[in-house]
């Protein structure tokens, strides 16, 4: 009896605790506030998604899209980064030399599978409402770049989509982020890769010191 009771009181402690947690999740929340912005404000153009069952984010040029799944559980990318191959190509890319499956068609794709979670949603299915579900699921993968003022989805291999936390303060409203160290191997001169500035971005390392590291940017402004 006295430990159903304990175990009673556990759980009802443990109510207001987790509540509390979401309430001060202040990275969470408002990276969905801020994400909410980039759709409102057409972030290029918003879609759904037939390939994988959910949501496109496609840059303003039409040659980058963020895609994100309505349900990870019919998913092989639950996020992803889908952009054209050629302007690597004609830098030198010998698309022998990527990893097998990186390149489908006329694009290059990167991404992760988050898990096999069958979604549900308490409202409408709404490309806001399945980015709530990434922050609700697997909030380690959305992050703060303190460098450019900026949210994003970590789709590992040091690939990522960024967002401004407020379009109105700055000019890179977008930001499609690819990892070069792949496509340096496979032959590329970043200097000559058109559309994509290649750069040192400031970041955080694991433990919390400021490091530089190389990047491909596709950035825009879209407010």
């Amino acid at each position: 009896m006295k430990k159903k009771i304990m175990l009673i009181a556990l759980a009802i402690t443990a109510i207001p605790i987790l509540a509390a947690c979401r309430q001060t999740d202040i990275i969470g929340n408002t990276s969905i506030k801020s994400f909410e912005a980039v759709i409102q404000a057409g972030g290029g153009s918003i879609a759904p998604d037939d390939q994988i069952g959910g949501w496109a984010l496609t840059a303003p040029d039409g040659t980058s899209r963020f895609v994100w799944s309505r349900d990870f559980s019919k998913t092989e990318f639950d996020i992803m980064v889908e952009t054209d191959v050629q302007p690597f190509i004609n830098a030198g890319l010998d698309k022998s030399k990527l990893p097998d499956g990186m390149v489908s068609g006329d694009k290059i794709v990167v991404g992760t599978d988050l898990g096999s979670d069958e979604l549900k949603y308490e409202g409408d299915t709404t490309p806001i409402a399945s980015y709530e579900k990434i922050v609700e699921l697997y909030r380690e993968y959305i992050g703060y770049h303190a460098a450019l003022d900026h949210y994003g989805v970590d789709l590992t291999g040091g690939n990522m989509f960024e967002w401004a936390k407020d379009m109105r303060k700055n000019d890179k409203d977008i930001v499609f982020v690819l990892d070069p160290e792949v496509f340096l191997n496979a032959g590329v001169d970043p200097a000559k890769v058109e559309g994509w500035l290649f750069a040192k971005v400031s970041k955080m390392d694991e433990k919390g010191r400021p490091v530089e590291v190389d990047k491909f940017l596709k950035p825009f402004d879209i407010k």
